[in-house]
């Protein structure tokens, strides 16, 4: 089609936040693409330390596991502070309690956050001839965002192809998977280090929190993120 810019589809940026989900989404892209790069935000969120994991996570792999060390190239930061002051969200707002809203959807919901990554994103990946977006998004075990459902993302990288003159290809390999699922996986392509890996370097909590280590990580053990990871973890160990 003409003014179409065809990408190379073997290459992948990962939308990368330093959590358990994310960093599952790496490892199954450096398993299944030929190149893969990574892009953070730091949008003011409270739980701003996972950035600081992603630095240590991104060592270990090129360290730890020489089947993908080749495979990962650039990490890319960006600097979107400005974001936290247009949301009215308990992870961009510190004074904000943690629960549930008036919409029915957790207060650290923040609208439009996976619209606005995936757009910035979709520019790195242009620029780097990466045809492949890859989230760590899920629609099973999740909080209910309407950003992390497979219908808002599918017409999302229609838009994108459409407004871009691109033929990208969005992948959510946790899509459908329940957090034990996800720790499953996450088994498959990496084996016991890279389930150290997650428990140990990744951050998931809401919180921030770091000082204790549980079964699944660290965290505050009472957010809904803790939560959920706690209780598919736990669901691995039981049935898998």
């Amino acid at each position: 089609m003409t003014g179409v810019k065809n990408l190379d589809q073997s290459r992948a940026l990962v939308l990368f936040s330093g959590g358990q989900d994310s960093t599952t989404s790496l490892a199954y892209a450096l398993e299944n693409y030929d190149t893969v790069e990574t892009v953070g935000f730091d949008y003011g969120q409270r739980n701003r330390i996972e950035l600081e994991c992603c630095i240590e996570i991104l060592k270990s792999l090129k360290q730890d596991f020489p089947q993908w060390s080749a495979k990962l190239g650039n990490d890319h930061l960006l600097d979107l502070s400005t974001f936290a002051s247009l949301s009215n969200s308990a992870l961009t707002d510190h004074t904000q309690e943690i629960a549930v809203g008036e919409t029915g959807l957790p207060t650290t919901f923040v609208p439009g956050r996976n619209l606005f990554f995936f757009t910035y994103a979709a520019v790195i990946a242009y620029n780097r001839n990466l045809g492949t977006l890859v989230g760590g998004m899920c629609e099973t075990d999740f909080s209910g965002y309407p950003d992390c459902r497979e219908e808002t993302l599918k017409y999302l990288v229609l838009t994108l192809n459409h407004g871009m003159g691109t033929d990208f290809e969005l992948v959510t390999p946790l899509m459908w998977k329940s957090k034990a699922e996800s720790w499953k996986l996450a088994h498959d392509l990496g084996g016991d280090d890279l389930i150290s890996l997650i428990r140990e370097q990744s951050h998931t909590c809401y919180n921030g929190v770091r000082e204790e280590l549980h079964d699944y990580g660290y965290g505050c053990g009472k957010c809904p993120a803790c939560e959920l990871r706690a209780k598919g973890y736990a669901e691995w160990k039981a049935k898998f």
